[in-house]
């Protein structure tokens, strides 16, 4: 089967790049699930109901997100007690809203798990490790199935690779997100996960990290605090599909995406 994943949707332009490409790719790719980042959808902090609506609207099938989960949360608590196919970070801690993993049934009758995890390096959250809380959740989840996706929302490329090995031959994939930037280093690891160190960006092309470059650079400029908007202009769609053989649970294949709007 074929699984798309989506980087970190950003803004108005990168929800308007989901409607321009994910049906397209669906239907070119056979895709039978899909799995987006959409910790930045609405105004590039949070998601709101409406972002949610509209995302679910353009096909996503899973909802991770990372750091900015909760940038809008009176709305995402909401959602992700109630929506069902949100995920926050798993490693949160204390007694964080919401869940951190989900099973759902594709198209195809295929159970997909999807974890959400939150690296401890360079972000600035007392978060639990990320390596012992999935480690617990995977003896869940492979008494339900063994086609199994990770999103590691994380900073630092040298946490993301650890990961990538750490988890080698036990889930299907392990996709970064969270840098905006997209990595070249697609694999297939030894034991047969599938391999990304950063998905990249759904989002404003022209841009640093979507955010206005303008005001990015006053910020590295001048002391006083800047407030961030998203750019405008063109857009871009980042991600990648993985293909996985269900009966083992494997990647077969892994074709990344960088597309840039018209």
């Amino acid at each position: 089967m074929k699984i798309l994943c989506i980087g970190d949707i950003v803004s108005r332009i990168g929800r308007d790049m989901l409607f321009q490409y994910v049906d397209d790719i669906k239907y070119r790719e056979g895709i039978d699930f899909v799995i987006a980042n959409g910790e930045n959808a609405a105004h590039g902090n949070g998601l709101t109901r409406s972002t949610y609506d509209e995302i679910m609207r353009s096909g996503v099938d899973i909802i991770t997100m990372g750091n900015h989960t909760w940038g809008s949360l009176n709305e995402i608590q909401s959602i992700i007690k109630h929506g069902g196919n949100v995920i926050r970070p798993l490693n949160y801690c204390g007694e964080a809203p919401g869940k951190g993993s989900v099973v759902m049934t594709a198209g195809n009758g295929v159970k997909i798990a999807v974890i959400n995890l939150i690296g401890q390096t360079f972000l600035n959250y007392s978060n639990n490790s990320p390596f012992e809380a999935v480690e617990r959740e995977l003896k869940r989840l492979r008494e339900i199935t063994n086609v199994i996706f990770v999103d590691f929302h994380a900073e630092a490329t040298s946490e993301k690779q650890a990961m990538g090995f750490f988890l080698d031959g036990r889930v299907s994939a392990v996709f970064g997100t969270h840098t905006h930037v997209q990595t070249a280093d697609e694999m297939i690891l030894p034991n047969g996960t599938g391999y990304i160190t950063d998905l990249g960006m759904t989002g404003p092309q022209i841009s640093v990290l979507g955010m206005d470059k303008d005001i990015i650079l006053q910020k590295f400029l001048n002391p006083l605090p800047q407030k961030f908007r998203p750019a405008g202009g063109k857009g871009q769609f980042c991600g990648c599909i993985f293909d996985v053989d269900t009966g083992t649970g494997l990647c077969t294949g892994v074709n990344r995406l960088f597309l840039r709007g018209n």
